[in-house]
């Protein structure tokens, strides 16, 4: 018979079952409309969020380049991106001059990264219609925009040795425009107050994954194939 051990056959049947069922529940409906997978991305993304309002920071290190202003060209793909970028960047203080896809922009640097900060603040607490109301189009796209713009002075910056000016530019980009980009909608929640909850999800995920494994390790032992180390041959 191919079961050598009947109890390590059935145990790793048993587990394997047990795994399917849950795993059955875990792609059902049954969060609040939601699956498991749906709730448990849905409530890490809530915890991220929440640890993710680097905003207030960035205004203090704006603050630094207040006095400072810029001087560059740009060059973006399209036109149409162009005039969309400079009517955004004409909106917040700067200067805007457009040829094409070519945008040279000249003005103070922390009054513009100030503008672009009240935006990425607004888009994290999820009032991304005041901004569509403010630029007449889509707040998302908005936030694209910003982020293209910003990317692109940056990089002009550093080729010009700005470097102090080109790296705070890219911590809004990456600490405020980024975050509420990436996070829009969501609703935040600290870490401190979901421990229990986070630290279940997270055994659940360590426990799941060895449950599979034990399955497979069981039955497999039950047809007589093991992992043991064989025993060495001597030489006569």
């Amino acid at each position: 018979m191919l079961v050598k051990n009947r109890k390590r056959f059935w145990s790793g049947l048993f587990f394997g079952a047990s795994f399917l069922v849950v795993l059955l529940l875990l792609f059902s409906p049954v969060f609040d409309g939601r699956n498991g997978l749906e709730f448990a991305d849905d409530t890490f993304n809530r915890l991220a969020k929440g640890s993710s309002y680097f905003i207030p920071g960035v205004s203090k290190d704006v603050e630094k380049v207040s006095g400072s202003n810029i001087s560059v060209t740009i060059k973006l793909e399209k036109p149409d991106d162009a005039a969309r970028i400079a009517r955004l960047f004409t909106m917040a203080g700067t200067k805007v001059d457009v040829t094409q896809s070519t945008l040279k922009m000249e003005g103070n640097l922390g009054v513009l990264l100030l503008s672009i900060l009240r935006d990425a603040d607004e888009m994290f607490k999820n009032n991304g219609k005041s901004i569509s109301e403010r630029y007449g189009y889509d707040e998302k796209k908005v936030l694209k925009d910003w982020w293209q713009g910003l990317s692109l002075i940056a990089k002009m910056l550093k080729k010009e040795k700005s470097l102090e000016l080109a790296k705070t530019i890219d911590e809004v980009n990456k600490k405020a425009v980024e975050p509420a980009y990436n996070f829009y909608k969501i609703e935040a929640q600290k870490v401190s107050e979901h421990v229990i909850l986070l630290s279940a999800l997270l055994l659940f995920y360590v426990v799941y994954t060895m449950w599979w494994g034990y399955s497979i390790f069981y039955t497999f032992e039950g047809v007589g194939l093991n992992m043991r180390k064989s025993k060495i041959k001597k030489e006569v």
